[in-house]
């Protein structure tokens, strides 16, 4: 029946061609004009047809074919004894039932409880040969066994080299060598509707390779909860993600890595929509930075941006343009580096080292991006002026990093040196006082709390400040801290390891 159709369509059509030729031709003229007469008027339509010999089929096949070897598949357990007498650990992508967006664990969905060890599963992606691994913290986040295995079926024992909950960010390493290593790409030149795939080993299932196209840049879907500055700048993509994806690659039609698959928007848990990944130009920083310090070094503008949805009473008080592409200064840390660069509270930032922003994730990915010390060009307008200055950014405590600072801040502590009078009552000689422990080394490797006394890194005596920049600066990638607590007599021990220094 169809067929008989479109034949009585192909015959009407020719058979009432030329009787309706004279009419269409007519009605033509009549609304459009005749350029014989000197009429023509132009179409509220803009026309650009394409021949269909011009449009090449995009090759997935060249790039999965490359990039899979490169995905690996991720296995840890969490022994049951580790949260002994601890309440469950609340999914960091959303109460489960609550919230649309799930991390991707696999198997038990990473609840913890007093049970048996706990396995789950995940993805992570080869960046060096000799096997350093990056993947999602949350994936490893209280592993106690971390095993590998790669898509020629080896299998490997991993250790953490570092991690930062702020980005869910974490390298892992294995003994390996001369690995398959996916070439890193610029996620700054990633465009909406590009094709890209997604590799990961989702629902347990060997690897998988799915296709689809950007759909967004700079997201931020509030869903990172592990951190104390979250940092979400996603590239939004419809391509299948689920369960056990998480860590995986999103590449682009090259091959090359553009991001880190680390979400879904989803009411069920599973693919039904959308997938999130960290921006690969993000990734490389932030794993640079584990490696050479062993954690992070965060750049603060020392600001606070205005929301994207405000009442019109804030914005008229701001003085908000709804017709400026930029981010508003909501206030300003007067200590911070906006503030000893002149930026002030109402002005609305346009560019970033000539870079257009428009959204809070934008600048915070730019942000992000620097280390404390860095200098960046910021364009903003302030009473419709545009004007440039440069900033140089400093760390969260608003002091510059140097060579020396730059390994006690990788520390994650806040030091003083201990007070001669203090010192005598301990019966020390001198020593550095822990008075603050936030996220760093010291927090992630050891039990230390603060108050805690340093009189010895390695075999060397603490008495200063000064003495302990030296030494931690002169210290291997292993060594022991010493010390004691005030009014015990007590000597204590903390190991480090894979310590990392400018």
């Amino acid at each position: 029946m169809a067929k008989s159709f479109k034949i009585y369509f192909l015959f009407l059509v020719i058979t009432t061609m030329a009787a309706g030729a004279t009419l269409v031709l007519k009605n033509w003229n009549k609304v459009y004009g005749s350029n014989a007469q000197g009429g023509a008027k132009t179409s509220v339509f803009k026309t650009a047809y394409t021949s269909t010999n011009s449009l090449v089929p995009v090759d997935f096949e060249k790039a999965a074919t490359a990039a899979v070897p490169s995905v690996v598949h991720i296995k840890t357990v969490i022994k049951g004894n580790a949260n002994a007498g601890k309440e469950p650990q609340q999914n960091p992508f959303g109460e489960e039932g609550n919230d649309f967006f799930k991390k991707f664990f696999g198997d038990n969905g990473g609840q913890l409880q007093q049970q048996p060890d706990q396995r789950a599963s995940g993805s992570g992606v080869i960046v060096s040969a000799d096997g350093y691994i990056v993947t999602n913290n949350h994936v490893v986040d209280g592993a106690s066994e971390i095993s590998v295995t790669l898509n020629d079926r080896k299998n490997y024992t991993a250790k953490v080299i570092g991690t930062d909950a702020n980005t869910d960010l974490a390298l892992i390493k294995i003994d390996g060598h001369d690995l398959p290593v996916m070439p890193l790409g610029n996620s700054d030149d990633a465009r909406l509707g590009q094709w890209v795939l997604a590799i990961g080993y989702p629902l347990n299932l060997d690897v998988t390779v799915t296709e689809g196209i950007i759909s967004a840049k700079s997201r931020n879907i509030g869903i990172n909860r592990q951190g104390t500055a979250p940092v979400e700048s996603f590239i939004q993509t419809d391509a299948a993600v689920n369960p056990g994806s998480s860590g995986g690659a999103l590449i682009n039609t090259n091959g090359e890595l553009i991001g880190i698959n680390a979400a879904i928007a989803s009411p069920t848990g599973s693919y039904a929509g959308y997938a999130y990944s960290i921006p690969s130009n993000l990734v490389k920083k932030v794993i640079e930075d584990i490696l050479k310090f062993g954690t992070v070094q965060r750049g603060y503008l020392g600001i606070s941006m205005a929301p994207q949805q405000m009442d019109e009473v804030k914005k008229k008080e701001l003085g908000i343009n709804d017709d400026v592409n930029g981010v508003w200064i909501a206030d300003v840390d007067p200590k911070g580096a906006a503030a000893e660069a002149g930026l002030r509270k109402s002005d609305a930032i346009i560019k970033i080292n000539d870079a257009p922003v428009s959204t809070s994730s934008q600048l915070a990915e730019q942000i992000a991006r620097q280390k404390p010390g860095d200098k960046l060009k910021i364009t903003y307008l302030r009473n419709g002026s545009e004007n440039s200055v440069d900033v140089v950014l400093k760390n969260n405590l608003g002091t510059f990093t140097s060579q020396k600072t730059a390994a006690i801040e990788s520390l994650g502590a806040e030091f003083a040196a201990v007070s001669e009078e203090d010192a005598a009552k301990m019966g020390i000689e001198g020593g550095v006082q822990v008075t603050n422990i936030h996220e760093g080394i010291i927090s992630s490797q050891t039990k230390m709390r603060p108050g805690f006394v340093i009189t010895k890194i390695g075999d060397q005596n603490i008495k200063s400040m000064e003495d302990l920049k030296e030494t931690l600066a002169s210290q291997p990638a292993n060594f022991q801290i010493q010390g004691l607590y005030p009014g015990s007599k007590e000597v204590y021990y903390y190991g480090i390891n894979d310590f990392k220094k400018r």
